[in-house]
This record gives structure tokens, C-alpha cells and sequence, in this order.
């Protein structure tokens, strides 16, 4: 092939030798956004289910790829697709002794299953996920609650490392768990009461801290680095930093120190509690140690929510509505400020099953169609600018621009790929992007990259296409793994690419 020679001055330069972008005429692409509610993958409205080890029954297939598709909900006004199952693993069987191989084998199969249907699961361990009513302080619920020692929570999440790591892939995060009821932190045999049930008026001592960081970090260990954990309490995280007396002024991530795969960069939130009173229920709360007592005055309050709102551009946040009772603050706005809050602490995920008193009224008040499209991420393609034309071996410079309606960014990591489609046969050529998907953050978004032709490409036209697909090979190549951006007549349902709409003639 004779390349084409310019004339500068007094020298000849080929432009394929310098390794510059090449001349060529620009073509200034719009596209039309949608405003449809449509599956992405580790975001949205999640599904609620639970199983006991001593009954253990697998999750369906068939009922699973129905999550994808729009869902009715008991008890709600309103329907939901899904690409997130919580799932409860109730290890009921065995708070005293290690799991069962039955158990392990069951869970086994069920990542399986996962791994086949469009969706991956939000896991929490438990021992107990129920009250007892008494004559204790609190009354509707009291001691003894039904977590397991110390000793035999560590020896469970060591058994379960080798399945947490050999099936990261289908999990999108993992929550805490383990400890309390509900796995919640809270009501709990072994690790502290921090209830009014407590014998310690109400404060966790720097022993309880210990153990509780003790399992975390057992967790953190079992659990690949690429995956995030969500804590029930924002000082949880902080404690784990710096130790029982990190003060609840300990600073937030940055957009340095965030997605390094350090313990700092992998612990995320879930609030069980969202806006069900002006803390949350004690999410934001300083619950003391041996030095120092439990607080939870506004000057707490403030600081730890500053902190999480913060914190919470680069990590998963997710939960559930729990009491309807901080109406009309948790409700729509004007009257209400639900979607600001979530906005604030940049919400991935949130329970479809409860409290469906609160999201109700979401639906009645005119906000839960725009609160399903933007929990977590929305890319919305708006436009781009591409040669027409590229030589073998040059460089061609393209310009994405792109907004983020959602509410977060994404929190697992993934590839962002351009793909070169030839026209005639059909084949695809890959080229990875500099650019990291997570840093995507709400808001406006500029790709911009010099994209070298490869040399042994056939000549021909190819279609521009972009591809965002799982970051593990076992889902990277399954379309309903792979992120779509919301704008109408780009997405390919078969293989998971976004049209560019733009076709380049490579020489």
C-alpha cells in the first residue's frame, strides 16, 4: 500500500511514521437519550430472599432471568426489574460447630445457578434473623439473640473463603453480617450490646471492638481484593483504619486513595435503616469505648454524615427503607427529600420488598420512576466526535461525551472497550480504553483518547461500537452482564455493544 506523503517546509513526513493522528475529516455525532427503566447490572431495585442451612433450598434458575424483567412486588403499588438478589444465608445449624459439607456443596451450586441467569447476588451471613419479645428493657426484642462466639464465626468464614473467592464473579458485594440479629451489629450475644438491653450502658468496649474488627478483617481476607464490603455503621469502617479510638473525624476517601484495592478503598455501607429518623436509627452514631462514652448529638451526627457523603463517591452503598414513621421527610419532593438523599450518599441498590410502606408512597408521589432509573449509575451518550477515516498503525483520536444521571458510579471495576466491527464478515476487533468506568462519577464525563489502528487489520469500513462488559472472563462475554447506556436505537440486545452510529474506512 503507498501511504500518502506531505510536504512541510523543505522535509517529507509520513504521518504513519510520526505517530500522530492522521488528517482526516471529523464526523460530529448526537444521540437521542431514553428515559426507559431497563436492567444494568449491579444496580437497581434488589430482591429480597433468604434460606436456612438446615433447609437449604436453591435459588431457580427460571426465577431468576425473570428478575430482569419487570416484577410485581407483594405489597407494593409499584413493579421493578432487577439485576440484584440479597440473599440471607441463615446459618442456623450451626452457631456452635463448624458448617456442614452439605451446606458448603449447596452454596456451591447455587453460585452455579447464578452465574447462568443475568444476575449476581448481595450476600449476608447470619445466624439469627428473629425477635423475641420480653420483659427486657427494650421489649420487643431481648437477649439471648443467637449469634455464634467469636471463634466459631471465624472458623465459618474460613470455610467459606475458597467458595467467596472462586465465585466473585456473581457477587457484586458482600455485606458484613455475622454478628447481631439480622447480622446487624447490634443485638448481640458475644460482640457487645450496644442496646438499652446492655449491660454497659449502652457503649461498646475497646474489647468488643477488637473482636468486631478481628472478623472484619478475617472477611476482608476471605473475600477477593476486588470486591467490596458493605458495614452496617460508618465508625465501623472508621475503627478498622484506626483502631478503637479512631475519632469520627477521620478523614474520607479521595479520589486518590479510592479504588486501590486497600482496606480503606473496599469498605462500603449498608443502611437498614434509610431515612427512618433524623439518624437513621443509630447509623450515625459514636458508640464509645473504654475511653470514651456513646454519642450521638448533632455534632456527631453532621460529621458522620459528611463523612459517608464523601466516603460514598467510591464505594458500594446500598439498603433498605425500614418504618415509614419520618414522613414526609423520606417521602418525594417538594414535600419530602428522598431522591436528594439518595443522591447524597450515592445509593447503588435499595430493598423492592421493604419497607413498602415507604416506598409506596415514592410511587403515589411521583418520584419512583426517576429514583429506578438512577440508583447507582445512567450513562447517557450525548455525543461524539470521530474520523471518518484511519490508517494502519496511525492514531485516531476519539471523543466521547457522556452524563451520569444516576446517583453513584460503579462500584466493581470493568473494562471499557472500543470495538471494531468490519462491515462485510462480521469480525470484531478489541481495543481496551485508558478510562476507568468507576471514576464515571455523577455528572458530566469526557472521554477523550488516541486510539492506534492496529497494523493487521484487514482494509475495509468498521462499525464503532463500545462495549462495558463484566471484568471477569467467565461473564464478559454475556450480554446481560455488560452496562447499557440510556439512549434510544444504540443497544444491541444480542451482544450486549452500544452502537457509536458512526462507520470509519480503515486504510
Amino acid at each position: 500500500m503507498i501511504h500518502k506523503i506531505f510536504l512541510y517546509g523543505c522535509c517529507l513526513i509520513p504521518w504513519l511514521l510520526q505517530g500522530v493522528v492522521a488528517p482526516s475529516a471529523v464526523k460530529n455525532i448526537t444521540y437521542k437519550e431514553s428515559n426507559e427503566d431497563f436492567p444494568n447490572p449491579e444496580r437497581g431495585f434488589y430482591h429480597y430472599s433468604e434460606v436456612r442451612a438446615s433447609a437449604f433450598k436453591l435459588l431457580e434458575l427460571d426465577n431468576l432471568k425473570g428478575l430482569r424483567s419487570l416484577q410485581s412486588v407483594q405489597s407494593a403499588n409499584y413493579q421493578v426489574v432487577s439485576t440484584l438478589v440479597f440473599r440471607y444465608y441463615i446459618l442456623d445449624d450451626a452457631r456452635d460447630k463448624p458448617l456442614s459439607t452439605a451446606f458448603l456443596d449447596n452454596l456451591a451450586r447455587e453460585f452455579a445457578v447464578v452465574r447462568n441467569s443475568g444476575v449476581k447476588l448481595i450476600p449476608r451471613f447470619v445466624y439469627t434473623t428473629k425477635q423475641t419479645a420480653g420483659s427486657c428493657p427494650e421489649g420487643f426484642i431481648c437477649p439471648p439473640y443467637g449469634d455464634a462466639p467469636k471463634n466459631i464465626v471465624l472458623t465459618h468464614i474460613s470455610q467459606l473463603k475458597p467458595l467467596l473467592k472462586a465465585n466473585a464473579d456473581v457477587i457484586a458485594c458482600i455485606q458484613s453480617g455475622f454478628i447481631g440479629v439480622w447480622g446487624e451489629q447490634y443485638y448481640s450475644d458475644f460482640f457487645g450490646d450496644a442496646s438499652s438491653n446492655g449491660k454497659q450502658g449502652e457503649k461498646l468496649k475497646d474489647s468488643n471492638w477488637k473482636d468486631r474488627l478481628e472478623i472484619l478483617k478475617a472477611l476482608l481476607d476471605a473475600v477477593p481484593a476486588d470486591r467490596m464490603i458493605q458495614v452496617r455503621y460508618p465508625q465501623m469502617k472508621q475503627r478498622l483504619l484506626g483502631g478503637v479510638n479512631a475519632p469520627v473525624t477521620t478523614p474520607a476517601l479521595t479520589g486518590v486513595t479510592a479504588f486501590t484495592e486497600k482496606d480503606m478503598a473496599r469498605l462500603g455501607y449498608h443502611n437498614d435503616c434509610f431515612m427512618a429518623s433524623a439518624n437513621d436509627f443509630g447509623t450515625y452514631e459514636d458508640y464509645g469505648n473504654d475511653s470514651s462514652p456513646r454519642v450521638g448529638d448533632s455534632m456527631v451526627l453532621k460529621t458522620l454524615k459528611d463523612y459517608v457523603r464523601a466516603d460514598s463517591r467510591f464505594v458500594v452503598v446500598g439498603g433498605e427503607t425500614c418504618t415509614d414513621d419520618y414522613s414526609p421527610a423520606s417521602d418525594c419532593e417538594p414535600a419530602g427529600r428522598i431522591q436528594a438523599e439518595l443522591s447524597a450518599v450515592h445509593y447503588s441498590f435499595i430493598n423492592a420488598h421493604y419497607n413498602n410502606k415507604v416506598n409506596n408512597d415514592w410511587q403515589d408521589g411521583g418520584c419512583m420512576d426517576a429514583i429506578k432509573r438512577n440508583l447507582g449509575y445512567r450513562f447517557v451518550l450525548l455525543d461524539a466526535s470521530i474520523p471518518d477515516a484511519a490508517v494502519r498503525g496511525s492514531k485516531l483520536e476519539l471523543n466521547l461525551h457522556l452524563r451520569n444521571n444516576g446517583y453513584a458510579s460503579p462500584y466493581n471495576k470493568r473494562p471499557a472497550q472500543l470495538l471494531l466491527r468490519n462491515t462485510k464478515d462480521g469480525s470484531v476487533r478489541t481495543i481496551v480504553l485508558k478510562t476507568d468506568v468507576r471514576r464515571w462519577l455523577t455528572g458530566e464525563i469526557l472521554v477523550k483518547e488516541n486510539i492506534v489502528i492496529p497494523r493487521d487489520l484487514a482494509a475495509g469500513e468498521y462499525e464503532l461500537l463500545l462495549n462495558l462488559p463484566d471484568a471477569y472472563a467467565s461473564l464478559a462475554g454475556k450480554p446481560e452482564y455488560s452496562i447499557r447506556l440510556a439512549n434510544e436505537d444504540i443497544w444491541e440486545n444480542a451482544t450486549g455493544y452500544n452502537k457509536l452510529n458512526h462507520t470509519i474506512k480503515v486504510n
